[in-house]
């Protein structure tokens, strides 16, 4: 079994080919040369982070399908400075248009320091912005963004650190390592 964590860049597809008709942008057959592996659910074209992928398809189903509801934790760097009232109802779930999230582990952090994105989130003297640290169980599309937008905060940069028990502790950006 092969399984490989790789932390994907901000503006990288989520799959090995281009979209026909789209605009160019790099994919993973631009970092991730081993046959037969295939993404464990997808990753925003603008997220960033963990990213599994493998070439054991119970282990893919495992990671991506809701039903198993694996833990997946980002950091999210928000517009605003979320209040106790805000961060409660995240943690008792969001009526978003397609129906309510469960509920998320969520708590304010302090900045992570992670590495510079390219292009850098814009920055507004005006505009204060924190980051919070939100675990979820299911896998909406755009939920944590949709989810930080519904409570007043909208998500600026969004990476996935955590699936389960796998981290992206130690794998820089572009890179991925086995973790099979």
């Amino acid at each position: 079994m092969t399984l490989i964590l790789f932390n994907k860049p901000f503006n990288v597809l989520c799959q090995f080919t281009p979209e026909p008709n789209g605009p160019e942008r790099p994919t993973l057959k631009d970092y991730i040369d081993v046959p037969g592996v295939y993404p464990a659910g997808r990753l925003d074209t603008d997220s960033e982070g963990l990213l599994l992928l493998t070439d054991d398809g119970r282990l893919q189903a495992r990671i991506a399908d809701p039903r198993f509801k694996m833990p997946k934790t980002y950091l999210a760097q928000v517009e605003g400075e979320p209040d106790e009232a805000a961060l409660d109802t995240l943690r008792r779930g969001v009526t978003l248009k397609d129906g309510r999230t469960l509920p998320a582990e969520v708590e304010r952090i302090d900045d992570p320091a992670l590495w510079p994105r390219d292009p850098p989130v814009r920055f507004r003297k005006t505009v204060k912005d924190c980051w919070i640290s939100l675990t979820i169980r299911e896998g909406k599309n755009r939920q944590v963004r949709r989810m930080t937008a519904a409570v007043g905060h909208p998500t600026l940069r969004l990476v996935r650190w955590r699936i389960g028990d796998w981290t992206l502790e130690g794998v820089e950006p572009g890179t991925w390592r086995d973790a099979g």
